[in-house]
């Protein structure tokens, strides 16, 4: 990453399209030489920062800012408040006063800076008290920063930035405040015995049935797991309900990467009490696309989609109703349903490794599964917090 350090900063709000443009180009030409990050879709990113595309502006708003020395873009910084995390209890990490601030990108120390003092001034103006960051926008979408792991490109959903980052945004007067950790582990020989003899028990169960889902039933499977979603995770730091208008756009978003031997849904006495979603690595293409499916990306995409042959699989979400957390029965029915997952995807995608994450730093429950499969840690992402007047 070039640094040039002649000239005053300027920083200027976003404010029509032009400047949206300028926004989302300029990730793409800082990032160009860290040959482990992934250029997204472009049309992904404009979707994601427009309201009436992404259903988050139903219950949040959002101020993007511009960095410039002369005529040049240099940085850039999202600040943002959501109406839901502020109505969250502030000792599960959101709250009242709190906004946030994202998709950090800036050549050098000095522009960072100038960009959190934009940032946490329109925070300020808004009434907030507490800056949390960096959440790309919501923390359903890339929360943290990566603060270990920048040799290896991430998979699908999962954030990468410039080491030098952590630095600048720690220079700023940030405080560590939750650690999001992300497993990788091997997948084609199968997981200790231990888990093996779970996994049996778990079948000769007459209570518990695992399932595919149906995709034919798309809506209503997607519906279903999103609810159990909202109860599993309820308690967790940092939680923000998902509104039934986002699950539907995440349903939408995901549907062409959904198949049905990669994701499980566990029943109890016939009641649905857990799931756990897998998805391919579309990274593995999207890396050499530079952001754009033109001219002839698209073709290559859609034969992909088709029938994915993946080296890496990502678990963005699992998750196992409140009533049953802590218990036995929680973790047979995680075994079985990494268990289940892990042989389609050796045997129809060609997967090798799987990841897992993010895991919060204190969900002690899925760290004894992630040790019991012999996972270990290959991301870390740090979420910081600060105080102001």
């Amino acid at each position: 990453m070039a640094a040039h350090s002649e000239g005053p900063i300027t920083i200027r709000r976003v404010e029509n399209k032009a400047d949206k443009r300028e926004f989302v180009e300029l990730a793409y030409r800082l990032n160009r030489g860290d040959p482990a990050w992934v250029p997204p879709l472009k049309n992904e990113v404009f979707d994601l920062l427009t309201p009436g595309k992404n259903p988050w502006f139903e219950h949040g708003k959002a101020q993007l800012f511009l960095a410039r020395r002369g005529e040049r873009t240099v940085g850039r910084i999202s600040a943002h408040i959501d109406a839901l995390a502020l109505a969250q209890p502030a000792e599960q990490g959101m709250g009242p006063g709190t906004g946030n601030w994202g998709l950090l990108e800036a050549e050098d120390e000095e522009v960072a800076a100038a960009l959190f003092a934009a940032a946490e001034d329109w925070l300020r103006a808004q009434g907030m008290h507490r800056a949390l960051g960096p959440l790309s926008i919501s923390v359903w979408d890339e929360p943290g920063l990566l603060i270990e792991g920048f040799a290896e490109a991430p998979t699908i959903m999962l954030g990468h930035n410039s080491p030098l980052y952590r630095g600048w945004v720690e220079a700023a007067g940030y405080r560590p405040a939750k650690q999001l950790l992300n497993y990788a582990v091997d997948i084609v020989d199968g997981f200790p015995p231990i888990v093996e003899r779970i996994v049996a028990a778990g079948e000769k169960n007459a209570r518990i049935r695992v399932r595919r889902v149906d995709k034919r039933r798309f809506d209503a499977e997607a519906a279903l797991i999103m609810g159990i979603l909202n109860d599993a995770w309820s308690d967790n730091w940092g939680f923000v309900p998902l509104t039934d208008s986002e699950i539907a756009h995440v349903g939408k978003k995901l549907k062409a990467l959904v198949f049905e031997d990669l994701i499980r849904i566990a029943e109890v006495d016939g009641e649905p009490v857990a799931f756990m979603i897998v998805l391919p690595d579309i990274n593995e293409l999207l890396i050499d696309m530079n952001g754009s499916l033109l001219p002839f990306h698209w073709a290559k995409l859609l034969w992909w989609l088709h029938k994915p042959k993946s080296r890496r699989l990502r678990v963005p979400l699992m998750g196992v109703v409140k009533k049953l957390q802590n218990s036995r029965m929680a973790s047979t029915l995680a075994f079985m349903m990494i268990e289940f997952i892990r042989r389609d995807a050796v045997r129809d995608y060609g997967a090798t490794r799987g990841d897992i994450g993010w895991v919060l730093d204190d969900n002690q429950g899925m760290k004894a599964v992630a040790d019991a499969i012999e996972a270990r840690v290959n991301r870390v992402y740090q979420i910081y917090d600060k105080s102001f007047g």
